[in-house]
């Protein structure tokens, strides 16, 4: 492969000459969960043939994993929708008739999830006692009051002090415990179970953070996550069926199943670290291949016709296939950045990407179903919450890995029970996650059989019939389940992900990076960061674009995130290419 001859006329600028021979600009996609497969869709809606997605798994979805047992089916991962007003996520499920199913009790305007808004939360203690309904409420007021002020850091401006350690667990749990023990009115007993229960919303916190605790969780960013106004939504038949509707308007050759990626190697107009040991091919149709993990054998279009034409990006898989591109799209998880950025892209990532993704933080959360014969909850419990009263004094969230188990914060009841059968669902998060996905499936039943019978005081509950469980946190292609702002980082470190490369001269730090520039009348008036001098040289500008949840500054941790995110690096192509494409017509 040669370097191409640059040129100085905007007529013959590398985007038009691209065009003027194939037609087509060639975009890789990097995973096929909604953020690969929003953008592959945009991109094909706009008229743009020659798009590749490359999913490392068996499966599409990514963290969305619906299973069918029996009649029922059960979500690894993705479980709610998260509000419901301009929500995109909503608005396909509801226009295609998703929603038509789903309950009363599953419509929850809740700041935490339950399967059903009705019936109570049981709050029960480590010597299988009840905690009073008037305590539970008592102590949920005072909880959410604060958790209201830990918005305020954000939203308002309000300077974190020295103290809080800009946690907002370290600052939720002094703030409560201060507020609980300054209370005249309350017995002693009484404040030593509600010192106890801090330990337990913090886990659940931690739980819908996808953080190991929520002493690591940014308090002076927390507030900046968005939520969109509504209810929550489940999705009966599955929230695989939004995957599946997404795919719809994917032709079946473009997605390329088993097929995990070794290397994206860019600004290849620069550098040549080819070998004779990688030779690029695919140089025609890199979709013909129908062999093993390849969806159909439709021919795209646009094959580089000239040989002498050097492609910015190409993909190296893992197979050793190697697929050059104009531009591809990345939507690893930030899981998977964290421990592979340095052999997942040549050059290396620019310094300030690399330390964006540091700073940022991905936990696992994972779940446990377990199905039992018959219910030994009362119809009216939603849940049944774990309160240990030796944690009234604790500090920590962190067990050593025997006592795994102490981070399960509880099990919600599976609603409707027509629908479900007799089913609770339990959670836990952090490095206790880990260690529980590292045990086999009679451990860990027996264990959470064991703390049912504690917890409720009845020692007579049967082993479950049915154990299922996610395990996000050792899966190679995902290493966590959805990302938070850490500790050190900030919405600004979400937008350095998102980033697309290569950058500008004056922020460009990208080890091996070329100075060249592209003309800029080409480029997108969307995207001021890309926004170069006109007429400096031949670089293609936006090689490899960055999607997927940890990209959403507004939306992260969510799946609408994901959607939109995949829609934006789409979006910002799309625009790209508008003028030229409208010069073909």
């Amino acid at each position: 492969m040669q370097s191409c001859e640059s040129s100085g006329d905007s007529a013959d600028d590398p985007l038009s000459r691209g065009l003027r021979r194939r037609g087509q600009p060639r975009v890789v996609v990097i995973g096929a969960g909604l953020a690969g497969l929003a953008a592959a869709k945009a991109l094909l809606e706009q008229g743009f043939t020659d798009v590749t997605v490359l999913e490392a798994s068996s499966r599409i979805g990514g963290r969305v994993q619906s299973v069918k047992l029996g009649h029922a089916t059960f979500e690894l991962g993705a479980t709610w929708i998260h509000g419901s007003h301009g929500n995109p996520i909503y608005h396909l499920a509801e226009a295609n008739g998703l929603l038509e199913e789903t309950t009363d009790g599953e419509r929850s305007v809740g700041r935490i999830s339950l399967y059903s808004k009705n019936g109570v939360a049981c709050y029960l203690t480590n010597h299988g006692c009840r905690i009073p309904k008037d305590v539970v409420e008592e102590f949920s007021d005072l909880y959410n009051e604060v958790y209201n002020l830990t918005q305020e850091f954000f939203r308002h401006g309000k300077p974190v002090n020295a103290e809080s350690q800009n946690s907002v667990g370290v600052f939720t749990r002094e703030e409560v415990r201060n507020r609980i023990r300054d209370d005249p009115d309350d017995p002693e007993a009484t404040k030593r179970l509600k010192l106890a229960m801090i330990q337990q919303y913090l886990k659940v916190e931690s739980c819908e953070s996808s953080s190991h605790s929520m002493d690591e969780v940014s308090l002076s960013a927390f507030g900046e996550w968005t939520e969109i106004p509504g209810a929550h939504h489940i999705i009966p038949s599955g929230f695989m069926r939004v995957v599946e509707l997404l795919a719809e308007g994917i032709p079946a050759h473009i997605i390329q199943l088993g097929k995990p990626v070794r290397c994206v190697h860019w600004d290849q107009a620069s550098s040549h670290p080819w070998g004779p040991e990688i030779e690029p091919r695919g140089e025609g149709n890199h979709n013909h291949d129908t062999g093993e993990g390849s969806q159909g054998g439709e021919e795209p279009q646009g094959e580089r016709q000239d040989e002498d034409e050097q492609w910015p990006v190409v993909v190296e898989c893992e197979d050793c296939e190697v697929i050059p591109a104009d531009h591809v799209i990345v939507t690893v998880s930030l899981g998977v950045l964290k421990t592979q950025h340095a052999s997942f892209f040549r050059p290396g990532l620019p310094a300030e990407k690399v330390a964006a993704i540091h700073r940022l933080g991905i936990g696992t959360t994972d779940k446990i179903f377990l199905e039992f014969e018959e219910p030994f909850w009362g119809p009216e419990c939603n849940s049944l919450q774990f309160v240990w009263e030796d944690e009234a004094e604790s500090h920590t969230l962190t067990y050593p890995p025997e006592l795994w188990y102490r981070k399960i914060c509880g099990f919600d009841v599976l609603y409707p029970p027509e629908r479900y059968g007799h089913v609770l669902s339990g959670w836990i998060c952090g490095e206790e996650a880990l260690v529980m996905e590292k045990c086999d499936d009679e451990a860990v039943a027996e264990i959470c059989t064991e703390m049912l019978r504690q917890f409720t005081g009845n020692p007579n509950i049967p082993k479950p019939r049915r154990i299922l469980r996610s395990a996000w946190g050792s899966n190679p292609y995902f290493r966590g389940s959805y990302s938070y702002t850490q500790v050190g980082s900030s919405g600004a470190d979400v937008e350095k992900l998102a980033k697309p490369l290569p950058y500008t001269e004056s922020s460009k730090t990208a080890q091996g990076s070329s100075s060249k520039q592209l003309p800029g009348h080409l480029l997108s008036s969307k995207c001021p960061e890309q926004s170069l001098e006109p007429n400096r040289g031949s670089i293609k500008p936006m090689q490899v674009l960055f999607s997927g949840e940890a990209t959403h500054r507004k939306y992260y941790s969510t799946t609408h995130g994901a959607l939109l995110s995949g829609q934006r690096e789409a979006a910002r192509l799309i625009e790209m290419y508008r003028d030229l494409f409208q010069q073909g017509t």
